[in-house]
C-alpha cells in the first residue's frame, strides 16, 4: 500500500491588523443635550477655563453654524451669538461617560481603548466579518451613535495613527500658515529632489498614491495607508501645533509631502518624536490597543430550591453569602464600605436593602449585625428563591505595623477601643438614620468663636487625637448667629437690656475679652469691627454670651451670640 500522504496543509496566514478610530467632536454638548432634551435645536456651548480664560470647549451643531468654533473666548462667542447657551464644563461627568462608550463599543470587539478625551479606538482584526463586513459595521456605528444622539467620525485603517487621522482630517484640504511666509517653490524643488535622492542612494524607491482617496472617505483599504493619509494635512500625524506651524512655513502641508523627505535631517531639525509619529502612522512602528481593564466586580449570590420568607433563613443564606464575598475582597486587599443585599422573589420582584460602614471592613461578625437591622424592610411576597451581596463601594487597605510580644496586648485593647466599638456604634447608628446625619467636631486653627471647630462626617473621619485646644476665655455651650440686643451703644455694659422681645435684668458679668477680626478675611459677620465679649447672669437665671461691637463697616452696638449651661 502506497504510504499515506502524511504533509501538512500550510498555514492560515495570520489575518490582518486593521483598527477603527471613532471620534466625538461634540462629547461635552452632546451629552448636556441627553440630560436636558430641551437645549436640543438650540445654540449651545460647552465653556471651559484654562488658566485666567474661559474659552469654548464643545459646540452643538446649531453653535457651529452661527461660526462658533472651540478654542473661542465665550466673550467673542457671545458677541457673534447672541442667543448663546453655555454651561460648564465637567470633566469628570465627560471621562464617565466615554467609559460608558467604551463598554457600548465592546459589541465589536473586545480589544476597546479610550483615546484622549473624546475619543476611542478598536481593534476590528477577525470581527469586522461578524457585521457583514467592514463598511456595514461602520454603518451599524453610526446608527448607533445616532440613536443615542451623538455626532461620531470615524476611521479605519491598517494603523492606529493612520485611523486616528482619517477620523479627524479625512477630507480636509492643508491650510496655509496665517503668517503667508509659506514658500511653495523652494519647497517643491526640494521635494523633488529629496525623494530622488532618497532611492537613488540605496534605499527603497517612495510608493507613490496613483489615486487619492475621494473627500471624506473614512477607510483605507488593506494594504493602501500611504495612499489614504499622503493628501491629509501635516497635522493628522498626532503632531505638536509648533511643530505643524514650523513644517507649513516650509511648504510641507500634506503627509506626502513630508515623506519623501530625508529621514535623518527631519530628526535633527525636527526632533525624533516628528520621525516616530511618521513610522506609527505607516506601521513601521507598533502601536497596540491596549483595552482597559474591567473594575473589579465583588458579588455573591445564593439560588434557593424552595422559597423562602422568614427573617431566620434569609439569616442563614447571609451567613453563606458574607465568608466567601469577604474572602475575595480580601484576596484583592479591598474592604466593604457600601453594601447592597437583594433578595429575588418568586414573582419577579426584587427587594433591596443597603448599608454603610463607619470603616471599610472585610470582617462577617461585624458586617452581619448590620443586614440583620434592615431585614424588617424586606417585604417576602409569596417567598424569596434567590439571595444576593453586592459591595457597591469598596475601599484599599494596608498593611498594619506588626508589634512584638509584650505590645500585643496593649495594641490590642487599643484597637478595640478605639476603632471597633466606635466603629460598631457608628455602623449601627448609620443604620437607623444614615451615615450622613451622623457627624462630629474637630478643632480648628481659628481665634473666632464659631471658627474654633468644624463639622466632618463621622463615617469619614478620623476621631481628634489628643486634648481639645483650650479657648482663651469660656465659651457657651449653644452658638448661634449674632443677635440684635436693644441697649444703650456704649461700651459699659448695660443694667437693663432687651432681647428676644423681653425686657432682662443684669445680675452680674464678667469681662470683657476682645476678640479681633480676621484682617486678612473679608468675612460680613464681623464688619462691625472689634468686640468685647461678656459673659452676663440675669434676673431669670440664664446665662448668656453678649458683646459690644465697637462698628467698622456698620454702626456699633450690642448683640448675642450665646447660652451657657
Amino acid at each position: 500500500m502506497p504510504p499515506a500522504d502524511t504533509q501538512k496543509a500550510p498555514a492560515k496566514p495570520p489575518a490582518k491588523r486593521r483598527i477603527l478610530s471613532l471620534w466625538f467632536p461634540r462629547l461635552g454638548a452632546d451629552r448636556v443635550v441627553r440630560q436636558d432634551p430641551q437645549l436640543a435645536g438650540e445654540p449651545l456651548a460647552i465653556v471651559d477655563t484654562i488658566g485666567n480664560a474661559q474659552v469654548i470647549s464643545s459646540l452643538s451643531i446649531e453653535a457651529q453654524h452661527k461660526g462658533l468654533y472651540p478654542g473661542q473666548p465665550v466673550r467673542d462667542a457671545h458677541a457673534m451669538c447672541d442667543r448663546l447657551i453655555t454651561r460648564a464644563r465637567a470633566p469628570l461627568a465627560e471621562a464617565r461617560f466615554l467609559a460608558v462608550l467604551r463598554r457600548w463599543a465592546g459589541k465589536f470587539s473586545p480589544w476597546v481603548a479610550e483615546e484622549g478625551q473624546a475619543g476611542l479606538v478598536v481593534d476590528l482584526t477577525g470581527c469586522a466579518h461578524l457585521f457583514g463586513g467592514e463598511a456595514p459595521l461602520m454603518q451599524v456605528v453610526q446608527q448607533d451613535c445616532h440613536d443615542m444622539g451623538l455626532a461620531v467620525q470615524m476611521g479605519l485603517a491598517d494603523t492606529r495613527g493612520a485611523a486616528w487621522a482619517l477620523a479627524r482630517y479625512a477630507g480636509k484640504d492643508a491650510a496655509l500658515p496665517r503668517n503667508g511666509d509659506a514658500i511653495d517653490q523652494e519647497a517643491r524643488a526640494t521635494r523633488s529632489r529629496a525623494g530622488k535622492r532618497h532611492w537613488t542612494r540605496g534605499g527603497a524607491a517612495p510608493e507613490m498614491p496613483v489615486d487619492g482617496p475621494a473627500p471624506g472617505l473614512r477607510i483605507a483599504p488593506p494594504g493602501r495607508t500611504y495612499a489614504a493619509l499622503a493628501p491629509l494635512p501635516i497635522a493628522a500625524l498626532r503632531l505638536e501645533a509648533d511643530t505643524t506651524a514650523q513644517l507649513a512655513r516650509l511648504g510641507l502641508r500634506q503627509v506626502g509631502d513630508l515623506v519623501g523627505q530625508p529621514r535623518a535631517a527631519l530628526a535633527r531639525r525636527f526632533g525624533r518624536g516628528l520621525v516616530y509619529r511618521m513610522d506609527q502612522a505607516l506601521g513601521s512602528a507598533p502601536e497596540p490597543v491596549s483595552p482597559a481593564k474591567p473594575a473589579d466586580h465583588f458579588a455573591t449570590r445564593l439560588t434557593l430550591p424552595d422559597p423562602i420568607g422568614l427573617a431566620e433563613d434569609m439569616l442563614a443564606g447571609i451567613d453563606r453569602l458574607l465568608p466567601p464575598l469577604c474572602a475575595r475582597l480580601d484576596a484583592k486587599s479591598r474592604a466593604i464600605r457600601r453594601l447592597r443585599l437583594e433578595a429575588h422573589r418568586t414573582d419577579h420582584g426584587v427587594e433591596a436593602i443597603e448599608i454603610a460602614l463607619a470603616r471599610p471592613s472585610t470582617d462577617p461578625p461585624h458586617i452581619r449585625p448590620l443586614l440583620e437591622l434592615k431585614l424588617d424592610q424586606i417585604d417576602a411576597g409569596f417567598g424569596i428563591d434567590m439571595l444576593r451581596l453586592e459591595a457597591l463601594q469598596t475601599e484599599p487597605v494596608y498593611q498594619t505595623r506588626a508589634v512584638g510580644h509584650l505590645d500585643a496586648g496593649k495594641a490590642v485593647a487599643d484597637r478595640l477601643a478605639k476603632t471597633t466599638l466606635l466603629d460598631d456604634l457608628l455602623g449601627r447608628l448609620g443604620a437607623r438614620v444614615g451615615m450622613e446625619a451622623i457627624t462630629r467636631l474637630h478643632p480648628a486653627s481659628s481665634h473666632i468663636p464659631e471658627k474654633t471647630s468644624k463639622v466632618m462626617a463621622a463615617a469619614w473621619s478620623k476621631p481628634h487625637d489628643g486634648a481639645w485646644p483650650a479657648p482663651p476665655g469660656p465659651r457657651p455651650v449653644l452658638l448661634w448667629p449674632p443677635e440684635i440686643v436693644q441697649a444703650p451703644e456704649t461700651p459699659a455694659l448695660p443694667a437693663t437690656f432687651r432681647w428676644r422681645g423681653r425686657t432682662h435684668q443684669l445680675v452680674r458679668g464678667s469681662g470683657p475679652e476682645r476678640i479681633a477680626p480676621e484682617w486678612w478675611l473679608d468675612a460680613p459677620e464681623w464688619r462691625t469691627g472689634t468686640r468685647d465679649y461678656w459673659r452676663v447672669t440675669v434676673e431669670s437665671g440664664e446665662e448668656l454670651w453678649l458683646y459690644f461691637a465697637h462698628g467698622g463697616a456698620l454702626s456699633a452696638g450690642w448683640f448675642c451670640q450665646g447660652m451657657f449651661a
